[in-house]
């Protein structure tokens, strides 16, 4: 806690704040974290004034909000701000809340703030109306009352149940809608290949990635196609750049993160479909150090794990992989299987 909140003082600084603190260590006996922090943080400032004021301007230049899944179904949404702005919206919350809850909303009082959250930012008391969630699932599931698991691309794997309540009686989602027509789905039927699950390939003569073939990468690819990375799609990239001769199509589209899909037009990166007739779309990449790696498309709800065959990939495309032998040592992370080469 010392080492980071003194980081942006010099070393001569840094040894005088220590100094400080530890004269009398029985001053902090028995504190917490946060008092500690806070300690530091004012012996830091009155070390170099400036420097804690250009580090917290910087700070201010990292304001971001993420999101990330939580159990059952649930997601945290966080966002980093100023410290008045993040106070600011955590006050509005709790009026609400308490304005609620003295109307006789029995809600609780976290309920009503994050319902509060929600209907702020998107306009609308359902939450979603006007949001894409491409909640992806079996015909069976939804109309048959079938136990395969749905998904929603950049989050991941949601039950059957809780899929067909959140499209077919949105009030148990633990949102009101108080207006029907503020609802509107969509069904898009999604055809895949027999076995495997591969969607479909659409194609576009665009240079830019249409918005039905972007949903169509979103869906198919989940999260980020570079091996080992999960971030959420921000990118619909050309596999084998326009430039190249790459064309627009799903065969030669992926969904990357912005970090990825810069990185990939650095010098020394290469990457190409691999055109495997019944097998899930897969992409080869080669790094600068000259290794090779190839991440598979996640399988669809309804089309089990063991659909992409290493070894029939091996065999299809003599080469293209490394022996058997090494296959073997292929590894699935997130839903991909990874193989270097």
């Amino acid at each position: 806690m010392v080492v980071k909140e003194t980081a942006c003082l010099t070393v001569e600084d840094r040894m005088a704040v220590d100094e400080e603190l530890a004269a009398d260590t029985a001053a902090l006996d028995g504190a917490g974290d946060r008092a500690i922090i806070t300690a530091v943080r004012a012996a830091a400032y009155r070390r170099d004034p400036r420097s804690v004021a250009r580090r917290a301007a910087h700070a201010v230049t990292e304001r971001t909000v993420s999101l990330r899944p939580a159990p059952d179904a649930m997601t945290y949404l966080t966002a980093l701000m100023p410290v008045a702005q993040g106070v600011a919206a955590y006050a509005v919350l709790v009026r609400e809340a308490d304005g609620a809850r003295a109307g006789g909303d029995e809600r609780s009082r976290g309920q009503v703030m994050a319902d509060t959250l929600v209907e702020r930012v998107t306009g609308t008391r359902a939450g979603i109306t006007g949001i894409d969630l491409q909640v992806v699932m079996t015909d069976r599931a939804l109309f048959q009352g079938d136990s395969e698991p749905a998904r929603i691309p950049g989050y991941g794997i949601i039950p059957a149940e809780t899929a067909r309540t959140l499209l077919l009686d949105p009030e148990r989602t633990g949102t009101e809608v108080h207006d029907r027509q503020d609802l509107a789905l969509w069904i898009r039927r999604l055809y895949t290949a027999p076995g495997t699950g591969e969607l479909v390939a659409m194609d576009s003569r665009a240079r830019l990635f249409p918005a039905g073939l972007k949903r169509f990468l979103q869906v198919r690819d989940d999260t980020c196609r570079t091996p080992y990375c999960d971030a959420p799609i921000r990118h619909h990239d050309h596999i084998l750049s326009w430039a190249n001769g790459g064309t627009t199509t799903a065969g030669n589209g992926q969904g990357l993160c912005e970090a990825c899909n810069h990185t990939k037009e650095t010098p020394g990166w290469s990457a190409k479909p691999l055109p495997l007739p019944g097998l899930r779309h897969t992409v080869e990449m080669r790094t600068p150090t000259g290794h090779t790696y190839h991440s598979t498309a996640p399988p669809l709800p309804g089309t089990p794990w063991s659909a992409v065959d290493l070894w029939a990939i091996h065999t299809r495309s003599p080469g293209s992989l490394p022996p058997p032998a090494a296959v073997k040592n292929g590894v699935q992370v997130l839903g991909r299987v990874i193989q270097p080469a």
